[in-house]
């Protein structure tokens, strides 16, 4: 008789949202395992990858049958390319990967993200990404207001907006210092709010209004939730968002100005909390559903 399902978690048992879908999962009838992205040791030419804990234990990831990547944290060029490139070996090994490590790759970088979306004919604002000052500068007098993001970032950490010449010039040399990228975003007037949309199995299960105190909208700067009846409009671009990546699931953030949406996000390891306050969906419930009917499927097809 077949085992009950065995998920792992990448990430640790501290965090909320990892909380809710293990104690999800095990409410399923799965096994969980907690997965730290920093204790992966992986063996070549033999197939396997283990997570040691911290007291000692070593467990095969190969004998998972799925991994749910709910961390995947900064660290050097060197920690992080390896923590994905484990994924994706991960993946060829047979272990399926929600989101998979391709799914990632796009959206943790907001240049491939966007690019992506607007080469695809998706609505996304004017955008300039360079490393040069002078391109930088060049952006600001042309689009007037910008929105400075980091290329790496959630959360509406280390965001700004930049309209004066004056200012911009002490933000961009402030970022050549440190070697940044310069991505520059056209700002859009938003009376101050966005739309959060939450796609599952390409399927929109809930949707919120974040209303801010100013242009950052994020609920961890301040923003307010409000629940919402998923758009139809909204609805097909977070769609179409999620099927070009290739995702799972997948939050994704639309901005409305003059009349017309923008995709502003879309974030492959999305929080949930805000959302979760105002809407009657069991947010966690439905993606540990989701995993294990994945798990299934592999299952009766072999």
């Amino acid at each position: 008789m077949r085992q009950r399902v065995r998920m792992g978690i990448m990430g640790t048992a501290k965090g909320p949202h990892i909380q809710a879908l293990a104690t999800a999962l095990q409410n399923r009838g799965a096994e969980v395992s907690f997965v730290s992205p920093q204790r992966l040791t992986s063996f070549i030419p033999e197939p396997a990858t283990i997570i040691t804990g911290s007291d000692g234990s070593r467990k095969n990831l190969g004998d998972l049958d799925a991994l749910l990547v709910r961390s995947l944290p900064g660290g050097s060029l060197e920690q992080v390319i390896y923590r994905v490139d484990v994924l994706h070996r991960l993946e060829k090994l047979g272990l399926k990967v929600i989101n998979r490590a391709a799914v990632l790759e796009k959206t943790v970088d907001k240049f491939y993200t966007s690019a992506l979306l607007a080469d695809a004919g998706l609505p996304v604002p004017k955008t300039v990404v360079t490393e040069s000052f002078d391109q930088g500068m060049e952006a600001v007098r042309k689009m007037g207001a910008v929105v400075v993001k980091p290329l790496f970032g959630s959360l509406g950490t280390g965001m700004v907006m930049v309209e004066d010449p004056e200012v911009a010039y002490r933000v961009f040399r402030a970022l050549e210092m440190g070697r940044y990228v310069y991505y520059l975003q056209e700002f859009l007037p938003h009376n101050n709010e966005d739309y959060r949309l939450f796609v599952v199995g390409g399927e929109v299960i809930s949707a919120m209004r974040r209303r801010g105190e100013n242009w950052k909208t994020n609920i961890a700067c301040g923003a307010i939730a409000e629940y919402v009846e998923p758009d139809p409009v909204l609805s097909q671009l977070a769609l179409k968002t999620a099927e070009l990546l290739g995702a799972d699931y997948v939050g994704v953030d639309i901005l409305i100005s003059h009349g017309q949406p923008y995709i502003i996000e879309a974030n492959g390891i999305p929080g949930w909390t805000g959302l979760q306050s105002v809407t009657n969906v069991d947010i966690a419930g439905v993606l540990a559903e989701y995993a294990i009917r994945q798990v299934q499927l592999v299952i009766n097809k072999d």
